[in-house]
């Protein structure tokens, strides 16, 4: 009986490998890089595996630099002074306020520290300690217990809720120092998700940010969460609020690709239909982010999120052309969602990079065909 469900099990997963195996006109194979027939990714100018650079979804110097200075220093300054110079309402401030907060977090979590030795991120608390009225590193060390409670605690248990509530008095207090700024309520939402807030008392949080912010798309991303289905709500509500950002979005603003990542969050677990890709309510989402894309400024910091999140369904889709037209953008970075829910986000990327390449040339493409 148990060798009848191991074979069940493998035809199963013959099912949901075959769409990736076996595209276009012939048969796209994963084969060794060595392999005479493996389409090489380096023949249109894509970086190595190795060199893929996992912090950001897409280049920000100027952050790299700093975050080189403040690692290398343990000296905050560099850090305060980029924050300050950084508009308050826009997507890249707060872009740089979860990066400095991961870093400090992963910093603690390679170094905790002991006896006759400091542990990892005391930059951040000497900044707090030095300058606790300055708004940016408030909203830094918010975002940085936010991000501890989700790497060091489970959900429900009670490490987790009192490192949840001190990182909402924090939200708090950063509010209180900048009142015009909508990171510490972005960074509350969060909070909100862990704590279950009540959807009324989620609504009115959700109300200062639409006050402060109306378009900020990393607030709705953020915002996103609470509504799925595995969390405090539905994938009713969570489309219903995707379609509802996309439908009064500006023109040029990116939260017209709103229901496709409501659309990823709600993503069955195996899909053995090969045509689930190609389901009106995908290809609608699809089609929308795209058009965001098109229309964007092309210095949008937002910009790079949806391209990486089109390519997982681009290449899902087999809609090759399309995928490798993204990838020519964000290739090199991939701290974005879907790879960043890998253990390994650049061998993610890179499998459905190889992919499309492969769909790509399998379907007549080259690289003197690819516009960049």
């Amino acid at each position: 009986m148990e060798i009848l469900w191991v074979l069940i099990a493998l035809v199963m997963l013959g099912f949901v490998l075959l769409p990736f195996l076996r595209r276009g006109r012939g048969a796209i194979g994963l084969v060794s890089p060595d392999h005479p027939d493996a389409a090489d990714p380096a023949n249109y100018g894509f970086v190595r595996e190795e060199e893929l650079d996992i912090r950001m979804p897409g280049p920000d110097q100027d952050l790299m630099d700093v975050l080189d200075v403040v690692q290398r220093t343990q000296d905050y300054r560099a850090a305060q002074q980029l924050l300050a110079g950084t508009e308050t309402e826009g997507e890249r401030r707060w872009q740089r306020v979860q990066a400095f907060a991961g870093a400090a977090s992963l910093e603690l979590a390679q170094r905790p520290g002991g006896v006759g030795e400091a542990p990892g991120g005391q930059w951040l608390r000497v900044w707090r300690a030095e300058a606790p009225k300055d708004a940016g590193g408030a909203a830094v060390h918010a975002e940085f217990l936010v991000q501890q409670a989700w790497r060091t605690a489970s959900p429900g248990t009670d490490e987790f809720r009192i490192i949840m509530e001190e990182a909402k008095a924090a939200c708090g207090d950063a509010a209180l120092l900048a009142p015009g700024d909508p990171i510490s309520y972005i960074v509350e939402l969060s909070v909100a998700r862990g704590l279950g807030y009540s959807q009324k008392d989620f609504e009115q949080l959700w109300l200062k940010i639409l006050d402060r912010a109306p378009n900020h798309m990393g607030a709705h991303l953020a915002a996103l969460h609470y509504w799925c289905e595995k969390w405090h709500g539905s994938r009713e509500l969570a489309y219903s609020f995707a379609e509802a950002a996309a439908a009064r979005a500006p023109q040029g603003s990116l939260l017209a690709a709103m229901p496709l990542f409501a659309v990823f969050e709600h993503l069955p677990e195996v899909t053995l239909v090969s045509g689930f890709w190609q389901t009106e309510v995908v290809t609608k989402a699809v089609h929308g982010a795209l058009h965001a894309v098109h229309s964007a400024r092309p210095d949008d910091p937002m910009l790079a999120h949806v391209r990486h999140l089109l390519v997982f369904f681009l290449v899902r889709g087999e809609r090759w052309s399309e995928a490798m037209s993204q990838l020519v953008h964000i290739d090199g970075h991939v701290g974005a969602l879907p790879w960043t829910l890998s253990a390994d986000p650049a061998a993610e990327f890179a499998v459905y990079r190889a992919l499309a390449v492969a769909g790509y040339e399998a379907n007549g493409g080259s690289p003197a065909t690819l516009p960049h």
